[in-house]
């Protein structure tokens, strides 16, 4: 009998299908259904347990077993508490990257093996290969899709026991084939956003846990324009929710949240789209993490993005002495933002990434 797999069934499409692909290359598939959140919105619908629901339904199609198991606590301490800890500090944390490392390929790939699994496998957008048991991140055929931006800090040992098997298909494949299978999933929307949140106004969500401190908006000369909600609400780059429309002595080109500094909680902006401030040279990231053996071979050439639907920036990655890095850009970048990621690829390949700690203007 072929290798036993266990496949993270979310109740979506790209998952369904994955668990449909390997049953067709004769593996012994079981789905795996993840609880990660306690909470849901008071608006009387839980996500989860239509999620839950049409996970079953698609594994009573394949005939396939489904385990459940909640991780709710888990996620709390690995990733969520970081997430909150990251805005308290005015940063702008990304908890997909954190839930891919601490949850789906960890938790789930230490209990799957102690189901009696060879691998895991998920619905990602992405591709794999294996030397002995380490794993090597390619991009997905999908590029609009691709998700490596997502699963950069994966640990190799994970990766090594990881199968990808959507990451040869396009999105419009995959729906096809759902489609043509009759699986209840097929029309099922994407879900986007941060999946604790669900449909709650990200404000009012962050409102139950930090304490909110209003304070001045400035601009570049240190004039005060109005009043922020708290630092947390805002991010770099940010346009829309400013509420400083309509100033004297202002042109009409919009306002755009250029610096927030945390010890004096001020939220600076500036006009106009290609204002400098909204630019950078390089930052310094924290200690990277690599998924291909680059680490001896710095200072490095090659891309990267800083946001998940960027295009690659050619760049220079440094090491300094105290286990960051300098990563400096072909091209000024706009809107770089310390707490999210910094992600390096070698055409196809992603070498690895790093927390953005500081922009460099």
């Amino acid at each position: 009998m072929k290798a036993k797999v266990i496949v993270g069934m979310s109740g979506g499409v790209d998952s369904s299908v994955a668990a449909w692909l390997l049953k067709e290359q004769g593996y012994q598939v079981e789905g795996l259904f993840m609880k990660n959140w306690e909470q849901d919105d008071n608006s009387g619908f839980c996500p989860a347990a239509q999620d839950l629901a049409d996970a079953q339904a698609v594994c009573n199609q394949l005939r396939i077993p489904l385990h459940k198991i909640n991780f709710s606590e888990q996620y709390w301490d690995k990733v969520f508490a970081h997430f909150l800890s990251e805005y308290e500090k005015g940063r702008t944390p990304n908890p997909d990257v954190l839930c891919n490392k601490e949850i789906k390929f960890n938790a789930f790939l230490n209990h799957a093996l102690t189901l009696g699994a060879d691998y895991i496998a998920t619905g990602h957008y992405a591709k794999n290969k294996t030397s002995g048991t380490i794993g090597y991140l390619y991009k997905a055929k999908d590029r609009d899709k691709d998700q490596t931006y997502f699963l950069h800090a994966v640990a190799p040992e994970a990766l090594g026991k990881t199968l990808f098997p959507i990451g040869d298909y396009t999105k419009p494949q995959i729906r096809e084939f759902a489609k043509d299978l009759g699986l209840v999933t097929h029309a099922k929307k994407d879900s986007t956003g941060i999946c604790f949140i669900g449909e709650k106004r990200f404000k009012s969500f962050l409102n139950e846990f930090i304490l909110a401190k209003p304070g001045d908006i400035k601009n570049m000369d240190g004039e005060v324009l109005g009043k922020h909600d708290g630092l947390m609400f805002y991010t770099l780059g940010q346009r829309q929710g400013l509420g400083i429309g309509g100033l004297h002595n202002a042109t009409d080109e919009p306002w755009y949240v250029v610096d927030k500094e945390v010890a004096t909680n001020t939220l600076y902006v500036a006009q106009g789209t290609h204002h400098p401030m909204l630019y950078s040279q390089g930052l310094i990231c924290g200690p990277i993490h690599w998924l291909a053996e680059c680490q001896d071979n710095l200072p490095l050439t090659c891309y990267a993005k800083t946001r998940y639907r960027q295009v690659e920036q050619a760049c220079m990655i440094s090491p300094e002495d105290n286990g960051q890095h300098y990563v400096m850009f072909s091209n000024p970048q706009r809107a770089v933002t310390p707490g999210q990621y910094v992600v390096f690829y070698d055409k196809n390949q992603c070498l690895g990434g790093a927390t953005i700690e500081q922009i460099i203007r």
